[in-house]
């Protein structure tokens, strides 16, 4: 169990993996604004779109 310990506390003292988490939000936060651009740009077209295809079938 000291062994985990040790683990636990040189890992709480690093700095390394500071830059590498720093980068991971950085890459999530990016991600997550370009997942909610695409779906409010596909449900646009979406939209837009199948009001063309309604209004093109009820002149028929």
């Amino acid at each position: 169990m000291k062994g985990v310990a040790n683990f636990l506390r040189d890992f709480a003292k690093a700095k390394d993996g500071a830059t590498a988490m720093e980068y991971a939000l950085i890459a999530a936060g990016i991600s997550l604004v370009i997942i909610v651009a695409a779906g409010a740009i596909g449900n646009s077209l979406n939209t837009s779109f199948y009001a063309k295809i309604v209004e093109g079938l009820s002149s028929l």
